[in-house]
């Protein structure tokens, strides 16, 4: 087995193993059997292993295969589903997880993430990015100071923006000096907003920060901006006094945690801008070199409970690309096993896009090796720059099978989809824009591109300038409404079972293991979400607030509200 292992576990497939279960399931979707059948595709049983099964019966589940089949009953044995339909034999000593008609989804995918620096960050850093009014926050606040020590940090840093802090009608604040007080009066509290504030604190936080020189105003908010500016250098104060290795695993434990309490099961990290240790460090630094270690420790240690892929971020403006080179050269992609896994070269290939940037020489190089390269667009602009560098270094190294791929995309032209389509590539589209996004900073145009038919999956891009929940993003794709509750997406709103595919089923192709995630089918991963509603009925603002209250990875219970069982 090589599910609980850590990055150097050997990756051994098992499709040869579950070849007569895949072909059940083929045989059971030609001849019918789904939703209203009483026929199960199940993979060969296996001498002893029934003590080991985890059957979940009684529910609404949706595979996402390509039938879109919803059966009622499915299997794990040994970390992948074994029985995939409407009946199943539990066996002898299996458990049995009763749903009750619930709702239940593939495990999310988050094809485009942070979750490293959110493990990484200093305190108990505690998402808002699900709070809808100052009083929310208040409540959010006080329970995570009733589960930590006394005295110690509550820091919320990026993931969220005031803009869904109050209601529509309403002028976007943080929460007040003594709305933090009321809230949590014994714990330092720090929020800080995007990459480099504003912020606000209480009065305990007030008389740390200012102990240090680091203004902060009577209401207790903190001046934000690139650089020396006080959030720079707040932020950096906590990461110095805060963080070490054992705080830095436990901010990891409590990442991975949230996600899957929202049912993301699978993330692939895109990296962080090198840390320079001074106050010009914004929430998307840290050091490139160790922090993956806290969640490699944990993996090491059996405690990772999620899925992680890592990408190597390089953004560098020397035409030689030294960094680039060795990580070519001393670094292999896709290495590890089922848990923790390398990915590509990520979110930055280099430093710019422009005639002046070292971005052809490095897109040049990452073919040359063979490598996956992930970019981002967010001009008007980038995007041809950078598939037009596609095109130029195809001619020399082809990359059709590279799986190369542009994230965020809000302004990409179907003419640069279709030339990226020529090229194997793909996309990866976030609901970023729902933070503060406008008619005219709206996008991505998701219907234009699905309908398309280039390779496209969904991501958060969290947790600095977006948010993380998946939910948030499926809101926004399908509504095209933001946090203010105005329409900024009109006529590029796609459906519920369009972006919960986008999710999952078609993620499987940026992490190139569509063989073995993003659906419910026989020999597959068993990874799946019970929801606490029902995704394809509730109404439109109940999107936001969906929640898992069962979530399994690799058919482990990772994460139980104990409203089924």
């Amino acid at each position: 087995r090589h599910g609980g292992g850590g990055v150097m576990s050997e990756r051994i497939s098992r499709r040869d193993v579950f070849r007569t279960g895949a072909a059940a399931g083929v045989a059971a979707a030609l001849t019918g059997a789904g939703a209203g059948q009483a026929a199960a595709a199940e993979a060969p049983s296996q001498s002893g292993a029934d003590d080991d099964t985890l059957t979940l019966v009684n529910g609404k589940i949706h595979t996402m295969d390509a039938n879109n089949s919803v059966v009622g009953t499915v299997a794990i044995r040994d970390g992948r589903f074994v029985s995939v339909g409407n009946a199943a034999n539990p066996g002898p000593g299996g458990k049995v997880v009763n749903l009750r008609g619930r709702t239940v989804v593939p495990g999310i995918i988050d094809n485009h993430n942070h979750i490293v620096l959110m493990g990484n960050r200093p305190g108990h850093h505690t998402p808002l990015e699900n709070a809808y009014s100052i009083a929310d926050i208040q409540q959010i606040y006080a329970a995570r100071a009733a589960a930590i020590p006394a005295g110690a940090w509550i820091t919320t840093i990026g993931g969220f923006h005031i803009n869904h802090f109050v209601a529509p009608d309403e002028t976007p604040r943080f929460p007040t000096l003594a709305e933090l007080d009321e809230a949590v009066p014994g714990n330092p509290v720090y929020i800080s907003q995007s990459f480099a504030g504003p912020s606000a604190t209480n009065s305990v936080g007030k008389a740390f920060f200012e102990s240090l020189g680091i203004p902060v105003g009577d209401d207790g908010s903190i001046a934000g901006g690139f650089g020396a500016s006080p959030t720079g250098r707040a932020t950096l104060a906590l990461r110095q006094t805060l963080l070490n290795f054992e705080e830095r695993k436990r901010g990891a434990v409590d990442a991975m945690a949230y996600g899957l309490s929202l049912g993301v099961t699978t993330h692939l990290d895109q990296g962080a801008f090198q840390a320079t240790g001074t106050p010009s460090d914004g929430a998307a630094h840290e050091d490139n070199f160790t922090m993956h270690l806290p969640f490699l420790s944990l993996s090491e240690e059996g405690r990772l409970d999620a899925r992680l892929r890592i990408n190597f971020l390089h953004m560098e403006s020397d035409q030689a690309t030294p960094e680039l080179v060795e990580r070519l050269k001393n670094a292999f992609p896709f290495f590890g096993g089922d848990l923790v896994r390398t990915g590509g070269i990520g979110e930055f290939i280099a430093q710019g896009t422009g005639p002046t940037s070292p971005f052809l020489a490095a897109a040049r190089r990452v073919a040359e090796a063979g490598w996956r390269a992930e970019v981002h667009s967010l001009s008007t602009t980038d995007f041809q720059q950078e598939i037009q560098a596609f095109e130029t270094v195809n001619t020399e190294f082809p990359i059709t099978d590279l799986r190369w791929v542009v994230a965020h995309v809000p302004f990409i032209t179907e003419e640069y989809v279709n030339r990226l389509k020529a090229l194997g590539g793909g996309l990866s589209l976030t609901g970023w824009r729902y933070l503060a996004g406008s008619p005219a900073q709206n996008g991505p145009p998701f219907r234009m591109i699905v309908d398309n038919g280039i390779n496209v999956g969904m991501s958060s891009d969290g947790m600095q300038i977006a948010p993380m929940n998946p939910w948030i993003h499926m809101y926004y794709a399908t509504t095209g409404r933001n946090a203010r509750g105005v329409l900024i997406n009109d006529g590029q709103q796609i459906t519920r079972t369009e972006v919960l595919r986008l999710y999952t089923a078609d993620n499987g192709w940026f992490l190139r293991e569509e063989d073995d995630l993003g659906t419910i089918e026989v020999g597959k991963l068993a990874d799946l979400v019970v929801l606490n509603e029902d995704y394809f009925t509730v109404p439109d603002d109940r999107l936001r607030q969906i929640r898992s209250v069962l979530t399994v990875v690799g058919g482990r219970i990772v994460h139980n509200t104990g409203e089924v069982g």
